[in-house]
Formats: C-alpha cells, structure tokens, sequence
C-alpha cells in the first residue's frame, strides 16, 4: 500500500495536478483511500527524495517534479464517474465498489470516484472533456451512465468500461446483470401462480439495465393470453405511491407487481399493506434487486439476488485489460441473480 500510494503521488506530481503546496492530509488520505499514518509515510518518503519540504503552517511545498525516466508515463489510476456520492449509493454497488478497489489495488492500480452530476446531463461533452483532461486514468468505469456520455466516450476513444448495460449501438465493454432474464423469469413465474395481469414497475430512466427489464419482461407474455402493464415513475416514493394508486383503481387491477429497485420494493409492499391488503393473498409482490434490508421485511419478499464478488471479479478483469493493453472484448458480460423465494408470491 505504502509503494502504491507513493508512485500515485509521484504520476499526480509528475503531470503537475498540483503546484505550489500539497492538498490537505485530510484530502489526500479520501483521495488515496489510506489511513494518516500511511500518508505521512509516504510524505516523508517524498520528502528525503527531495520531492516535497517539511511540513510548515501544516503545509507542504512542492519543491520538485519528480524525475522522469524518459518515456511517457503510464497512469495507474482507474477513474469510475458516478452521478452519485458514495454515501448515495445503494448497498449492493458499494459491496462491488470495495471489492472492485481491493482487486485493482493488488494488482497496483489506484481506484479513484469521481461523482460529476454536471456530466450526467442531455449534452455531457463540456464537462466530459474537461474531467477526462484534468484527470489522466488508465481506464475510465461508468457507472449509471447515458446514451449520450457512452456516445462521447466511444467518439473520442477514450478507453471505458460500462458498469451496467450500453445503449443501443454503443460498443463498450460492460458488466452488468442480466435483466432481461432476470424479468422474463419473474414473469413466467408469477403467470404459472395463476396471475393474468401483471404490472412492471420501473424508473423513467435512460438506463440500459431498464430498458433490458421491459423487453424481458414483455417476452414472457408472447406466447400467453396475460396482460403486461408497464409503469414508469421518477424515482420518488410518492409518485410510486400515485402510480400504484391508479392501477388499484383499474377493472380489472393487476394481481402482481415486479418492481425494479429494492427501495421502490419497499414503498409497494408497504403502502399495499397500509391500505389494508395482504400479501399474498390480494397481491403478489417480486423485487428484481436485493438490497440486505429486504432481510427485515415482513412478509419475507420474493426477490432475485445477484453476487457482488462475483461481479467485481469480471469488471476488474476488463478494466485491467483495457488498461493494460488498450482492448478487450466487448461482448457484454451478463451475470443471472439467483431468485430468493419469500413469502410475497
């Protein structure tokens, strides 16, 4: 940890990230991930090379570039951009997330977040342009991100992984879980309970992962007499809340519900239960994601949980090819959650 962190220090250095002084200790232990007595040995390290002065005014002057050897120096850092915070992030994709930063930190690549909101807009080429400029990564991974960023990054070929599903056209290798099968399960399986009218609940969203539900989800009906319903909402508890207001009121209403998004799972069971309906006898109820508090709900939920390890593993395996080789394949790579049988279908 003590050498990665170092050269880190060193490439940042190097490509003139900073001038003048150091960031904060503070700043520099979020932005390495290590603990401060770690930093202040690399400091110091720094330091006898003559590379940073001692500390004054809790302040540390850049004295010099390190040396270079001459060749173009290769980064290694991986840069994941995000829309979100880490604290903002669900718990499966943070389980992911740590385990992704430990197998890329074996193998001496340094994982940095970078949570830009302004890139995740109708026209991301500004902002994209400039974080990509400011910051020189070996590999970008995308997390949650848009046809129109996916574009940018295809066009101007800068090496990214898709951490999730690409859009339509987009040729970008990614990792993501299988939802279209995921949802085409769900709703074959809620057909063989005797279930005719069978609603998908989803987030209006541009997500690819999305948008492979709803496929999967209407492939199921092809061949049956059912009805699929298809409801989108934007991600807030009350316009959940409205939706599954109006489908109540339907003649016939749906007798089932696949909901995407476990927290979205949570509102459906409950605003179900508060209306006084019993699950599963008035309703069925089917989560497409697991999140550890569906363990504490009651009835137990009927939900399909995938393997956090399991999808770190392949993500780091293409992100450490495109970064060490500038290739790799892009046939998407598609991970089948196991179905948790509860007690809400």
């Amino acid at each position: 940890m003590l050498t990665h962190s170092a050269d880190f220090l060193r490439e940042a250095l190097l490509r003139g990230e900073w001038t003048g002084v150091l960031p904060s200790e503070r700043t520099l232990c979020t932005r390495l991930r290590i603990s401060r007595p770690t930093l202040r040995a690399v400091l110091a390290q720094l330091e006898r090379e003559g590379v940073i002065g001692a500390v004054e005014n809790k302040k540390r002057q850049i004295l010099s570039r390190p040396k270079s050897s001459g060749k173009a120096e290769s980064s290694r850092v991986i840069a994941l951009l995000t829309p979100v915070p880490q604290q903002a992030m669900p718990p499966f994709v943070l389980f992911w997330l740590d385990a992704l930063r430990e197998l890329l930190a074996e193998t001496g690549y340094q994982l940095e977040l970078h949570p830009s909101a302004h890139c995740f807009v109708a026209k991301p080429a500004g902002g994209l342009k400039k974080l990509t400029q400011r910051v020189q990564a070996a590999a970008w991974v995308l997390f949650r991100s848009t046809p129109a960023m996916q574009r940018w990054f295809v066009d101007q070929g800068v090496t990214a992984v898709i951490a999730g599903s690409c859009a339509d056209e987009i040729d970008l290798p990614s990792v993501d879980l299988d939802y279209r099968a995921t949802c085409r399960h769900a709703a074959t399986m809620l057909m063989q309970k005797g279930h005719r009218r069978i609603a998908l609940l989803l987030p209006g969203s541009s997500h690819g992962g999305d948008a492979e539900s709803e496929h999967g989800f209407r492939e199921a009906f092809t061949t049956s007499a059912a009805t699929p319903i298809v409801i989108e909402h934007h991600e807030t508890s009350e316009q959940v809340v409205e939706h599954l207001d109006v489908l109540l009121k339907r003649k016939p209403a749906p007798t089932a519900f696949v909901v995407a998004r476990s927290i979205h799972t949570l509102t459906v069971i409950t605003h179900l239960l508060r209306c006084g309906h019993k699950l599963p006898r008035d309703f069925a109820v089917v989560s497409r994601d697991d999140d550890a508090f569906l363990d504490h709900v009651v009835p137990h939920v009927t939900r399909y949980s995938a393997d956090a390890a399991k999808f770190a593993k392949r993500l780091t395996r293409l992100v450490l090819e495109l970064a060490q080789t500038g290739r790799t394949s892009t046939k998407p790579v598609r991970l089948m959650p196991d179905l948790r049988r509860g007690e809400t279908v």
